[in-house]
């Protein structure tokens, strides 16, 4: 595993670097010199250049790469920028304020295999509309496929996700154990202390009383879901709060459930006013109605993900403590199937674009 590269002949910034670094589990190499940085600079994990060296470096014509941070403590020089860009850079981290930043970037590092899992919201354009089933039923088709999968249930007044699983009487940790965390979130760590049933891991709230999730826990736990796993799901209310929307804007594709009527319609178009100030891509799930599909996602101005059939008995088997059956056989299977297969299709394509 290559390590981390720092730059810089500022002893004081480098012992800042040296300990950042420590805290975050990373060794790191260390050139005083752009002449000694030559031999690590293009198979280093991350590269951090020092403002002290930023020019010195540019001057060599270092080529380009990706994951390099320009770092300074002098948050007033005008010229920080101008080397930021003649080094490189991604970004400028003025320390101490992004003391925390930096120790996520060394961190990252360290971890084996860093992915850049799907995340797919689902809300509902109108009360009992099935956002809450589909979500969870997303997340367990995922899960079959042995994808590594995160159902983060982000409606604090939704009665809880895992109840939907027939698994709220599971061990493990809810929202009110996480809500004061703030930081990096070891992806790992995560998924030992939450419910998890093979592959797939739930976050959910406890029953009773209940405060609304911190936009910083959510944060963390999204990040952390983004790094660790395949695919993070998540249930949001209708009323987007500051955790639902660091939600939304990390979102891969966000399903908006809408009932084929025009009252469902004309809920569901208040909804996606508030969804489109935090995310671009959302796409309209049709229950039937008297609306044809076509019409309800055109009023809306969304390309449609399909039209979500009912499912026989699904109110029974929800009283009986029981999950959906997701056969190829039942509605619910063929279309969490058909949707998923159109998200991985559209990731592997845009991974290769990037390649």
């Amino acid at each position: 595993m290559t390590r981390p590269l720092v730059i810089t002949e500022d002893h004081d910034l480098l012992d800042d670097l040296l300990r950042i670094s420590a805290a975050a589990g990373t060794e790191l190499d260390v050139a005083h010199t752009p002449a000694h940085a030559r031999p690590y600079w293009n198979r280093a994990s991350l590269v951090v250049v020092g403002a002290d060296l930023a020019d010195a470096v540019a001057a060599v014509g270092a080529p380009p790469r990706p994951r390099v941070l320009l770092v300074t403590r002098d948050t007033e020089d005008p010229g920080t920028w101008r080397r930021c860009v003649s080094v490189g850079a991604q970004a400028v981290l003025e320390l101490p304020e992004a003391e925390r930043r930096l120790a996520d970037e060394f961190a990252d590092t360290a971890e084996p295999s860093i992915r850049s899992g799907l995340v797919v919201c689902v809300v509902g354009g109108r009360g009992g509309s099935g956002a809450s089933v589909l979500a969870a039923s997303l997340a367990r088709t995922g899960a079959r496929r042995r994808l590594r999968t995160l159902l983060l249930d982000a409606d604090p007044l939704g009665g809880g996700i895992d109840v939907l699983l027939g698994k709220e009487e599971a061990g493990g940790a809810r929202w009110s154990e996480l809500v004061a965390r703030e930081g990096r979130v070891n992806p790992s760590a995560l998924q030992a202390v939450l419910p998890t049933f093979g592959d797939l891991t739930v976050l959910a709230f406890h029953r009773g009383a209940v405060e609304a999730v911190p936009a910083e826990a959510m944060r963390s736990v999204l990040e952390s879901g983004r790094r660790g796993f395949d695919m993070v799901v998540v249930d949001l209310p209708r009323y987007l709060d500051a955790a639902a929307k660091e939600a939304l804007v990390r979102a891969t594709a966000t399903l908006l459930v809408v009932p084929a009527d025009v009252r469902g319609v004309l809920a569901a178009a208040q909804v996606l006013s508030g969804l489109q100030e935090s995310t671009g891509e959302i796409r309209a799930v049709v229950r039937p109605g008297v609306l044809e599909a076509e019409v309800v996602a055109h009023s809306l101005g969304l390309s449609c993900a399909g039209v979500l059939a009912d499912q026989p008995r699904l109110a029974s088997t929800l009283n009986h403590g029981e999950a959906p059956p997701l056969s190829p056989k039942t509605p619910l299977g063929r279309f969490c199937a058909v949707v998923l297969d159109d998200l991985l299709c559209e990731q592997a394509a845009a991974q290769g674009h990037h390649t």
